[in-house]
């Protein structure tokens, strides 16, 4: 059972940034996929951004060009940049690890943007 924590959430004003960590409880095989959703009242949960081992990211068209995904492999930790951050951008984070057809979750951390 893998478990993932995460940390780096927060109240921020609009085009300001945050820096979001996850860190896996074992170690992240080649064949994993990281990634962060997220959701926001009332909405249901969407895919941020995700990134393959050889380092394919794919990303939501609301955050291109602002936010940036990236995994550090020696310390089973994925980050998510976040710049220019609009108050749109308000939701709980939830850190996703999928491995062949099953996905952990972390137990998500808040981010909130101010007008």
């Amino acid at each position: 059972q893998v478990q993932l924590v995460e940390s780096g959430g927060g109240l921020v004003q609009a085009g300001g940034s945050l820096r979001l960590s996850c860190t896996a409880s074992e170690r992240i095989f080649s064949i994993d996929v990281m990634g962060w959703y997220r959701q926001a009242p009332g909405k249901q949960r969407e895919l941020v951004a995700r990134i393959t081992s050889d380092g394919i990211t794919n990303y939501a068209d609301s955050v291109k060009g602002r936010f940036t995904i990236s995994r550090d492999h020696a310390k089973n930790t994925v980050y998510l940049q976040m710049n220019s951050l609009k108050p749109e951008d308000t939701a709980v984070y939830y850190c996703s690890l999928t491995r062949t057809l099953f996905t952990y979750w972390g137990q998500g951390t808040q981010v909130t943007v101010s007008s």
